[in-house]
């Protein structure tokens, strides 16, 4: 009898939680990723130009923003943006702080994807726009960038759907996504694990949308229709 009743009562709780932990979602996970994939992508781009750039001081500073980006954890980052600009008189609000960290973090490892495609592209290819009379940005921007996108997709979709989930650091500065809601429901009803397991559920509901998503895309790429 009290198992029963302790049963109906976590069934109780997941049901009123689940709404309100997808909403969450909806309202700031997805928002949260969309904007810093977009915005890290843009600045992947023009870091990875940057690395292979033949101007030594732009060279220079994109390596070091990914040799930084790349070498600290996620979560300090995000702490240093939210908890310690503060010090220096920079307040920043809870998501702008984790727009700004995640799209730095984005846009240091997305930048080597792009740059590895970029040089993955045959010399020859390079050589057969310059001999009808392309310049280096129209070879670039006609030729070389269209097959690094198809070879950038994967390991960038990867990116993304790793994204969607390392939005949960987000609640470690007070951003109202879904581990965070979750915990707000868990500090009322001392549910945590089934909580927990409910929040873990919908991650793995998005990421399996975007994963069947992204190999709808990259056959498409595949087919050579997008």
């Amino acid at each position: 009898m009290v198992a029963d009743d302790r049963l109906q009562r976590i069934l109780g709780i997941l049901s009123d939680s689940f709404f309100p932990i997808l909403q969450a979602g909806l309202y700031f996970t997805i928002p949260l990723t969309l904007i810093s994939f977009v915005l890290g992508t843009l600045l992947a781009f023009f870091t990875a130009l940057g690395r292979l750039s033949n101007i030594k001081a732009l060279n220079a500073i994109a390596k070091f923003y990914v040799w930084i980006f790349r070498g600290t954890p996620l979560l300090v980052q995000l702490f240093i943006l939210f908890y310690g600009f503060p010090s220096m008189g920079i307040t920043l609000n809870p998501f702008p702080a984790a727009v700004i960290g995640f799209t730095l973090n984005v846009g240091a490892y997305s930048s080597e994807i792009i740059r590895a495609a970029i040089q993955s592209i045959p010399k020859g290819q390079w050589e057969a726009a310059f001999s009808i009379g392309m310049t280096k940005s129209q070879a670039m921007r006609r030729i070389i960038l269209p097959q690094a996108v198809r070879v950038s997709l994967p390991p960038l979709g990867n990116s993304f759907i790793s994204l969607v989930k390392d939005t949960s650091l987000a609640a470690t500065i007070t951003v109202t996504e879904m581990f965070q809601k979750g915990q707000q429901i868990a500090s009322v009803t001392y549910e945590p694990l089934w909580l927990y397991i409910e929040v873990a559920f919908i991650y793995l509901i998005f990421s399996t949308f975007l994963s069947f998503f992204q190999a709808r895309l990259e056959q498409r790429y595949e087919r050579g229709v997008a």
